[in-house]
């Protein structure tokens, strides 16, 4: 490899194509190269017996910027989605988020004001909530927390209620609508053919090489470059010098039903209830079109830690990791050529849509 690239990427996911795209754009070369096998990081979509599947959880583009919607579908057809998940607690269904079909169902009322004041009156005042529990508590009551916040939530970050901060849930999604669309984004919507497909063109006219570990011969790598994009954990960076920072883990299980074009009736179905092995449910073909016989559902299963094996994937916020992230935030701040950027490499949550803002 005798060429010299403008940019050296490090990582082939949303924020590493994008920043790609920018470059690209801008007249600069690059070079990316990923661990995994395949492009697209955790927005990767394959084909499996014809149906695109979402390999690591349900992604929907939202945004409510129109120049946002505009430059997606510039680069790939997205199609209109309304993500409308179910809870499944026992054996009912109630709506997500909590709607007037969900407070229907749960007291029997029938309007928003009847509603209202269920919601008020089994509220429990917390003037500082000094965790999860206590905030959710306040915000809606026992009913609701007990139902459906609790069990889900501690099976999907290993932690008690009483253990997770008050950041974990920034608000408790409540609709006092029969609106059953989980997002507020005026736009909504899935690329027609996969996210995958949809990163491989941000990518046209970049030199891409998977299967390649960037810190395991990075000497030789960074100096294809003048300058490092790194989009991976920013702690193995630094050779975990600080300690390691947590992320939530989470594994997938695919079950092809092969007698049914639907399994469930709905792309997305949670399990609040403590004793479900698994968080959530998703029935890939309800996302986009397809002509396909059968059907495939993914089981979603917290893995706790990822400490504990399993892939990063989202930051556990909590005071140590926050405090251990400055500290190599204050490493990053001192390189000249790598710059460090995207969930891994930032130790933040990324929307998709944040993303695809930033460089545009």
């Amino acid at each position: 490899m005798n060429q010299h690239y403008d940019y050296l990427i490090v990582g082939a996911g949303l924020y590493g194509a994008m920043f790609a795209y920018d470059a690209m754009r801008r007249g600069k070369t690059c070079l990316v190269v990923d661990r995994r096998r395949h492009i697209g990081g955790y927005c990767y979509t394959e084909k499996v017996h014809g149906i695109e599947v979402h390999r690591f959880g349900a992604h929907i583009f939202r945004t409510n910027s129109r120049k946002v919607w505009d430059f997606v579908n510039s680069i790939a057809d997205f199609l209109p989605f309304v993500n409308s998940p179910l809870a499944r607690v026992g054996d009912k269904i109630y709506n997500l988020p909590f709607n007037m079909n969900t407070f229907n169902e749960l007291w029997g009322v029938t309007t928003p004001e009847e509603a209202m004041a269920k919601i008020k009156e089994s509220a429990i005042p917390c003037e500082r909530p000094a965790n999860l529990e206590e905030f959710v508590l306040s915000a809606v009551g026992r009913d609701i927390y007990e139902k459906f916040i609790k069990g889900y939530t501690e099976k999907q970050w290993g932690l008690k209620c009483t253990e997770l901060p008050v950041s974990t849930m920034s608000r408790v999604p409540i609709r006092l609508t029969y609106n059953n669309s989980y997002y507020n984004e005026l736009y909504q919507g899935i690329p027609a053919e996969g996210y995958t497909e949809f990163i491989r063109r941000l990518l046209n006219g970049a030199e891409v090489l998977l299967g390649i570990d960037y810190l395991a011969d990075r000497e030789a790598l960074a100096a294809l470059a003048d300058t490092v994009l790194f989009t991976g954990p920013i702690d193995r960076y630094y050779d975990y010098c600080y300690g390691r920072l947590d992320y939530q883990a989470v594994g997938f299980q695919d079950v092809y039903h092969a007698n049914t074009d639907n399994f469930q009736g709905n792309a997305v179905i949670n399990y609040p209830d403590a004793d479900v092995p698994y968080t959530r449910s998703i029935e890939h073909r309800h996302f986009t079109p397809t002509k396909a016989k059968g059907t495939i559902v993914t089981y979603e299963f917290p893995l706790g830690s990822y400490l504990n094996g399993g892939d990063p994937s989202y930051p556990i916020l909590n005071e140590r990791n926050k405090d251990m992230y400055a500290r190599y935030r204050e490493l990053a701040d001192k390189e000249r050529n790598v710059i460090f950027g995207g969930r891994l490499g930032e130790y933040r949550y990324y929307a998709m849509n944040d993303i695809v803002e930033k460089f545009i």
